[in-house]
């Protein structure tokens, strides 16, 4: 199946360092049209084109514009979050070092949008090599006018600065990644007020990641009716995939929204390597769904991928194949939560590290159906009780596979032979 290449129309083919050239290949017309119409005409048009944030749980784009607009203030901002902290994800990376104009296109019109002048974009501290890129990319829009002041001669001015991170994951919720640019400790704060209210330096903010603002310029050149001709009729658009682990052909693809999960790993990414039997996807990144090998057949949107207990997410696909212990994978994704868990709150600073050293008990052959049970307990506590979304998505993986996977769980209670784990045991001594 060919991919449908909206976002990624320009990577390869232009110099992300000059805005000349994304012009040349049509930039900045979205911005042009919407120096020209007022904030609540543009977010009528988002409305209609049922644009979903593409980096977390698909919440309407127009409704984040919309509680900005109507929310009355002296500054308001615009903040990207180019942070991509999720294990395994290239995506951003992918716009933000070959086509930074497009992101820079949809800061500007947001701004436009809710009568913000100022933005930020929060950049993962592993991309220093990008933030050379973008910041060439922003002075030449500024040289052409599409920033600074006075753009295009329409009276309007938006400014774009960039703040790097420091490698944390949690940096990736957006009150936290505030407390980050204001140069203190990246912890989530307690909401409400929510960031449409008090946001950045306590003022009305909208933040959108990467994937997101690269729609935007593209609906407002080419219309509503142009972005929802693919895709779903609830999820409408493109997705960007990316698609790793035990597959033939890994990377980041372009497709529908919608596309089958099954023919995405066989048919676009050549299938399992080696031809080995498929066991297990995880779809949405570390924070996504495991699902078994009889549960792929299913379109990959928003609400399919909630529906099944999971989240779109970062649109990240884990390919896993027989050579791999489920029991190791999820152990190895409890782990990172554990390391990435700010500590601010008890659920996920003491959630996280019980459920790794739950799942490590059964690994190692110390667990019990009653282990089972108090994991059970413990999600639920901290999907209800932790402050963020991070000890709530903890507990995603985990609950999923012991779900799809539980005879493989129950079998490692039991003390019977892994042939996966005992090669691991065997290796690791020799």
């Amino acid at each position: 199946m060919e991919q449908v290449k909206r976002l990624t129309r320009n990577c390869g083919k232009i110099n992300p360092k000059d805005a000349a050239d994304y012009v040349k290949a049509g930039g900045y017309e979205g911005l042009k049209k919407a120096l020209k119409m007022d904030g609540q005409e543009i977010i009528n048009l988002m409305k209609d084109s049922g644009l979903r944030g593409r980096g977390g749980a698909g919440f309407p784009t127009f409704r984040k514009m919309q509680f900005t607009f109507d929310t009355e203030s002296d500054i308001k901002y615009v903040v990207c979050n180019a942070d991509e902290g999720e294990p395994g994800t290239n995506k951003d990376r992918i716009l933000l070092s070959e086509d930074p104009c497009s992101i820079l296109e949809g800061m500007a019109i947001t701004g436009k949008t809710v009568g913000a002048n100022y933005g930020y974009i929060y950049l993962r501290g592993e991309y220093s090599y990008i933030r050379e890129i973008l910041e060439a990319a922003i002075e030449s829009s500024t040289k052409l006018g599409f920033l600074g002041k006075d753009i295009q001669g329409s009276g309007f001015d938006f400014e774009i600065k960039i703040a790097s991170g420091a490698g944390a994951y949690v940096c990736g919720e957006e009150t936290a990644l505030f407390e980050s640019i204001e140069g203190h400790r990246g912890e989530p704060r307690f909401r409400p007020p929510f960031p449409s209210i008090q946001g950045l330096f306590g003022k009305p903010t909208v933040l959108n990641n990467v994937e997101t603002l690269a729609n935007i310029g593209p609906i407002l050149a080419n219309g509503a009716e142009w972005f929802k001709s693919v895709g779903t009729e609830n999820s409408p658009g493109t997705k960007l995939f990316t698609v790793i682990g035990n597959v033939n052909h890994r990377g980041v693809y372009e497709y529908p929204m919608g596309i089958n999960l099954k023919e995405l790993i066989f048919d676009c990414c050549g299938g399992v390597e080696d031809g080995r039997e498929l066991i297990a996807v995880q779809a949405g990144g570390a924070s996504g769904a495991y699902i078994n090998a009889s549960q792929i057949d299913m379109p990959l949107d928003i609400d399919h991928i909630s529906d099944s207990g999971g989240r779109l997410g970062c649109g990240t696909i884990m390919v896993i194949d027989e050579t791999n212990c489920m029991v190791d994978i999820v152990l190895n994704n409890a782990y990172f939560f554990k390391e990435e868990s700010c500590g601010q709150c008890t659920p996920c600073r003491e959630g996280t590290t019980r459920l790794y050293r739950f799942i490590e008990d059964i690994s190692q052959g110390r667990g019990s159906l009653e282990t089972l049970e108090k994991i059970d307990r413990l999600i639920e506590c901290m999907e209800n009780a932790s402050l963020c979304g991070l000890g709530r998505s903890a507990t995603v993986p985990v609950a999923s596979a012991i779900r799809n996977f539980r005879p493989i769980f129950i079998k490692h209670i039991d003390k019977d032979p892994c042939p996966i784990c005992d090669d691991v045991k065997v290796a690791n001594v020799s």
